[in-house]
């Protein structure tokens, strides 16, 4: 306990960073998501087979790897920078990695949503004259969101646990480094560990709380 009250500041200070990665992430994810989605459903053919590659490809890569590629391949090869100040830089370059990671989720996520809209729908706006981005955008994916609920919040869940990731090639600074840096030089410590779980526990559960009750309370009935 005596290390948990000693190193809390460094600690809260790199959960601060998990904590802005994982609200940056999630709204870039939800808004690249729902493009993604939008390709995929669409009737041109390039752009529904673009974004499926896109999707497989990205879903099945670990995100290590990909975190890999941005630090190594896009920065250090490609000379890919978001800023002059390296900490800032490696942010933003965590940023784009998760959130084109996550984005991947959110898109089959709200294609599993569109498919339980009634195609009869689809059908009575292209009746009334909708093009296809009005009737996606005014009849489809209202609708969509509010059966995906849930599994939303699931993949935010699984976004905030794994920007703990970022610390593997030694980007940023967050609890994960902090903490194996405190362990290399006062041992491992239970009272460290319990902390970090219960501040990711105080984040994640209210998550999962809200959109289960969300998902019940926005249930479109059939």
């Amino acid at each position: 306990m005596d290390e948990l009250i000693k190193y809390g500041p460094d600690l809260w200070d790199g959960f601060l960073v998990n904590l802005q990665l994982s609200a940056i992430c999630t709204i870039l994810a939800l808004i690249l998501g729902t493009i993604l989605v939008a390709m995929r459903v669409s009737p041109i053919p390039v752009l529904r087979a673009s974004a499926a590659t896109v999707v497989n490809v990205v879903r099945n890569t670990p995100l290590t790897l990909l975190l890999a590629f941005s630090a190594l391949g896009l920065s250090d090869t490609m000379g890919l920078a978001f800023s002059e100040e390296p900490y800032d830089n490696a942010f933003w370059l965590v940023v784009m990695a998760m959130s084109v990671y996550a984005a991947t989720f959110v898109c089959e996520a709200l294609r599993a949503g569109i498919n339980t809209v009634p195609m009869g729908q689809a059908e009575a706006a292209r009746a009334v004259g909708l093009t296809f981005m009005q009737s996606l955008t005014l009849i489809i994916l209202p609708q969509a969101f509010r059966a995906v609920v849930a599994p939303l919040g699931s993949v935010v869940i699984a976004l905030i646990k794994n920007t703990t990731v970022a610390q593997a090639g030694g980007l940023l600074a967050d609890s994960a480094f902090q903490m194996y840096d405190i362990f290399d030089t006062t041992g491992v410590s239970i009272p460290i560990f319990i902390g970090i779980v219960v501040a990711f526990m105080a984040v994640t559960l209210p998550i999962g709380w809200l959109s289960g009750w969300l998902a019940k309370r926005l249930a479109v009935v059939r």
